[in-house]
């Protein structure tokens, strides 16, 4: 990736010129990975047409379009974590099942809130490359940890199981991702308050303690 340019031009610095072209770079990959035409058939061309930058530009900020993608999904997921995050502070203290309700609701309601991001993190990052399965996986990983560290201590309050929760995590994150992805595409009808109902049924089945 090239260097920029330096110095300060219209009262802005270099750095503040390059973060603002960085960002109308990425939104317009946001609607176009995420929406018309996709990745696969997006070009450099196209994308800065839709930024309204020069592909000299482009080059300055990104190697090609499977780094922007990567820089997509890295930003989706921040921002659906920030939801969560938020969520699991304003329930401290509360029981696992009203911090599960909470958490997954946010989950759901950033996952879902715009269709571009949810292609993004479900769709168009799949099968690009191993360096970006690679990045998938260790995002999903983050995930799992959290399910986990919320299990653990609800084991240390006695409102579930004492046992290792690694696979039933995993494999709760991916009947969640799939689950939504099917929700969105219309495969089936339900509120988001069922979806969150069901995925809360599902993983309290999987962590209480039995009878």
């Amino acid at each position: 990736m090239a260097g920029g340019p330096t110095g300060t031009y219209g009262g802005r610095s270099a750095q503040e010129r390059r973060s603002e072209r960085r960002d109308r770079f990425l939104r317009a990959a946001l609607d176009q990975f995420g929406g018309r035409p996709g990745y696969r058939a997006a070009s450099v061309t196209a994308l800065c047409e839709a930024a309204g930058l020069s592909t000299r530009q482009f080059y300055e900020e990104f190697r090609n379009l499977e780094d922007v993608l990567a820089q997509l999904h890295l930003a989706v997921n921040d921002w659906t974590e920030q939801a969560v995050l938020a969520a699991l502070g304003d329930s401290a203290g509360l029981t696992f099942e009203a911090r599960i309700r909470a958490v997954l609701g946010a989950y759901v309601a950033a996952a879902t809130d715009d269709p571009r991001r949810l292609r993004i993190a479900f769709v168009e990052i799949i099968g690009v490359s191993a360096e970006l399965e690679r990045q998938r996986l260790v995002r999903r990983s983050r995930w799992v940890e959290l399910i986990l560290a919320e299990a653990r201590a609800a084991a240390e309050r006695g409102e579930a199981a004492e046992r290792d929760y690694r696979i039933a995590a995993t494999a709760f994150i991916g009947a969640v991702n799939g689950l939504l992805h099917d929700w969105t595409a219309g495969q089936f009808e339900a509120s988001m308050d069922q979806v969150v109902d069901e995925l809360v049924a599902l993983l309290l089945g999987v962590v209480r303690p039995p009878a």
